[in-house]
């Protein structure tokens, strides 16, 4: 043995890893190198095993924020791609909530590593102590780690459920003095995610019949087909079936919106017409969505004569509307199969005029967005919503990422702002909470490094995660923000307006206006105010290609019409 060539008894004698060592170990081998986070002093030997691996740790300013940036970076990377994050207890965990329940409602996966209070004082009201169980209808599965020799099984476990579709968070509780410890940890083997389930034959046959003998289908796709990375099996059953696509909001994009069978979203703002294709569709296959009652406005739009759900929870089946054929199956699998059936047994009619009647509500919507366009009552009006997103659109490279946060922007987002990928537009589901549009950009950044990413927010969106800003600027991600700035929670006032007889602007600030471009300076963004249409895409261009993170403010008409309102009415001219 050489002289320099350590003993096999001194291999034996080494120290063994900390647990947070071994931890960040397990995570980087199963494709978790990126972290989102808080750190505090219960965090910190995560936080120095993070480090000494050179795993990526983002440091936000608001435990809020640390969710919806995983959600970000797993919304618009490849199935099963995944990012985690990193809080201490009680304040940390319960403000993380937020975000965790907006991943749980997307079925998006990530890893939540929340270090708990120790175990030689938990029960005595420790610093930050809250009950673990706390957490447990936020996320798909909450998991204590008592024995100091569980940790890296619960975390190896806890990705693979991550995964696991129907996907989601998994939290996993790991007291500080644990991941201090040396404990040696068990070796476990990488088992990753069972297959999703396949679509049963004859249910397929089913379907195909139903579809076939139609004679004006159309398909209703939502997140699943996002999730279950199924965008090309839609186009190639869509094609099949010369069938118009609608989109729930969050399948927007999972049929680029340039497609000619691409018929719009349907949202609180979806139009009359888009309403109309489905109520006057004979068949109408909806795959990816369970139906919920944000998309369907609380299961009043009427749904085609026939109706096929495909989706991964039974329960989903039958719940808001009566289904002739339910299947539970994954997305992905089901467009497959159902387009082999279509090669192999049975041609679908090909003169449908499916891309005439997308086309025909495309042109309705254009019409209204126009209409909006053209309404100069004074000549010094604010800039519509519609006229900014559109100039955005035109100064935005389609294969940008887009992240869209919540509030009344968020509607004229889906309805009018084109999405060209499944993984080129994000925004809130059911959850549907503000302070997304930042947060999710950074993870979305971080995820795709070589593509631009927007964030797209309203003033009322953006003051809610405002502290992101500080964050962008500090790790210097390189995230154009666009923030439409109308001084008001318009579409609160909107409402409290026409419903409640309250004044207009009942819920604005307009007396003590927000300069965003001051508060995006004084954090370390360069940014500037525009006021005019043909100035807005000049601005957003600067931004775009600017080394490192900027803002545009975009001052907007507090006082037009709401989405929800405008596209659900009269056409214009009639």
């Amino acid at each position: 043995m050489d002289a320099d060539e350590p003993s096999p008894a001194a291999d034996r004698d080494a120290e063994p890893p900390t647990v947070a060592e071994a931890v960040v170990d397990a995570m980087l081998d199963r494709g978790v190198d990126t972290v989102f986070g808080i750190p505090g002093k219960q965090t910190l030997p995560l936080n120095r095993a993070l480090a000494d691996r050179d795993a990526r740790f983002v440091v936000a300013r608001h435990e809020t924020a640390v969710p919806h940036q995983a959600w970000g970076y797993a919304e618009t990377s490849a199935p099963g791609a995944m990012a985690a994050t990193c809080v201490v207890p009680g304040p940390g965990d319960t403000n993380a909530m937020n975000g965790l329940k907006n991943a749980l409602n997307d079925c998006v996966p990530l890893l939540h590593l929340a270090v708990e209070t120790e175990r030689s004082v938990r029960g005595g009201d420790g610093i930050h102590e809250t009950p673990p169980e706390t957490y447990d209808t936020v996320v798909k599965e909450n998991v204590l780690v008592d024995s100091p020799a569980g940790a890296v099984p619960a975390v190896a476990e806890a990705i693979r459920t991550a995964r696991e579709h129907p996907q989601g968070p998994v939290r996993v509780g790991i007291p500080k003095d644990v991941l201090a410890g040396r404990t040696p940890q068990p070796a476990v083997g990488d088992c990753g995610p069972s297959p999703p389930p396949a679509p049963p034959a004859e249910a397929v046959a089913e379907a195909a019949d139903l579809l076939t003998d139609a004679t004006a289908p159309v398909v209703l796709a939502g997140g699943g087909v996002r999730r279950s990375d199924a965008s090309d099996a839609l186009r190639a059953v869509a094609e099949a079936l010369d069938a118009p696509v609608v989109t729930t909001y969050k399948g927007k994009g999972t049929l680029p919106e340039t497609h000619p069978l691409s018929a719009g979203v349907l949202c609180g703002g979806a139009s009359a017409e888009l309403r109309d294709l489905l109520a006057d569709a004979d068949a109408g296959l909806v795959v990816g969505s369970d139906l919920d009652a944000v998309a369907t406005a609380s299961w009043s739009v009427a749904m085609p004569e026939t109706l096929i759900h495909v989706t991964l929870d039974g329960d989903d089946v039958g719940f808001g509307y009566e289904t002739d054929l339910g299947v539970v199956a994954d997305a992905d699998r089901f467009l497959r199969a159902l387009d082999e059936e279509f090669a192999d047994e049975r041609a679908p009619p090909r003169d449908r005029d499916g891309a005439e009647r997308a086309e025909a509500v495309r042109a309705a919507d254009r019409d209204r967005f126009a209409a909006l366009s053209e309404d100069r009552d004074r000549d010094d009006r604010p800039l519509r919503s519609v006229e900014a997103l559109s100039a955005v659109r035109d100064a935005v490279p389609e294969e940008a990422v887009v992240t869209a946060d919540a509030g009344g922007f968020r509607l004229w987002t889906l309805v009018s702002f084109p999405a060209s990928g499944p993984r080129s537009y994000v925004n809130p589901g059911s959850w549907a909470t503000m302070g997304t549009g930042v947060p999710s950009a950074i993870g979305a950044k971080l995820a795709n490094p070589d593509r631009d990413a927007v964030a797209l927010t309203g003033d009322g969106g953006l003051m809610m995660c405002v502290h992101e800003l500080h964050t962008l600027a500090s790790e210097g991600i390189d995230v154009t923000v666009v923030a439409l700035n109308n001084d008001d929670y318009a579409i609160i006032s909107e409402e409290a307006s026409r419903s409640y007889d309250f004044s207009e602007g009942a819920y604005g600030w307009g007396e003590t206006g927000l300069d965003l471009v001051a508060v995006a300076s004084g954090m370390g963004l360069p940014a500037e105010r525009v006021r005019e249409r043909d100035a807005v895409g000049d601005a957003v261009e600067r931004a775009r290609t600017r080394d490192g993170p900027a803002l545009v403010e975009v001052v907007t008409d507090p006082n037009e019409p709401q989405a929800s309102e405008w596209m659900t009415g009269p056409r214009p001219g009639e």
